[in-house]
C-alpha cells in the first residue's frame, strides 16, 4: 500500500466498522487483513463456514483447493451450496458465493487434489494455510508442506 493512497475506501469503513472500533484491529489491522492471503484446503463441511468467515472479515485473497463436485448429501452441512448447485465444482460455487458476500475478496480456485507434487507450489503463494479437510493423509501432507 502506498503512502499516498488512503488505507480504506469509504465503503470499507462502513463494512468493517466493527473491526475498526477494536483497538486490537483498527485501520492498520483491517488493512493487513485486506492484504493477507489465506489458502483453504477443502470446501466441504469445515471449509464452507471457514470461507464465509474469512470473506466476511475481509481477508483480501482466499485460495480454495478442492477437486470435488457438489452432491445432494453435502447440502445438510456444506452451507455455501444449494440444491441448484448439485453437480457443479465446489470451488466454482464457493468463489461465486464468496465474491457475492464481499467484493473486496479475490478468490483463487484450485480444482485439484492436494498431493506431494503440488503442495509446496500451491502453498508458496499464501501467508496462512487452513486445513478444512476430513482425512489424515491430506492433514499430514499439509503439515509437512507447511513445516
Amino acid at each position: 500500500m502506498s503512502d499516498s493512497q488512503p488505507p480504506l475506501r469509504p465503503e470499507q469503513f462502513d463494512r468493517y466498522r466493527r473491526h475498526l472500533s477494536l483497538t486490537e484491529v483498527g485501520v492498520e489491522g483491517q488493512t493487513r487483513l485486506l492484504e493477507s492471503r489465506v489458502l483453504l484446503i477443502g470446501a466441504g463441511g469445515l471449509g464452507c463456514p471457514l470461507a464465509q468467515y474469512l470473506a466476511a472479515a475481509g481477508v483480501g485473497t482466499i485460495g480454495i483447493i478442492d477437486f470435488d463436485r457438489i452432491d445432494a448429501s453435502n447440502l445438510q452441512r456444506q452451507v455455501l451450496y444449494t440444491t441448484a448447485d448439485i453437480g457443479r465444482p465446489k470451488v466454482e460455487v464457493a468463489r461465486e458465493r464468496i465474491q457475492a458476500m464481499n467484493p473486496d475478496v479475490e478468490v483463487h480456485t484450485h480444482a485439484v487434489a492436494l498431493n506431494s507434487e503440488n503442495a509446496l507450489k500451491l502453498f508458496a503463494e499464501y501467508d496462512v494455510i487452513v486445513d478444512g479437510t476430513d482425512n489424515f493423509p491430506t492433514r499430514y501432507l499439509s503439515n509437512d508442506a507447511c513445516v
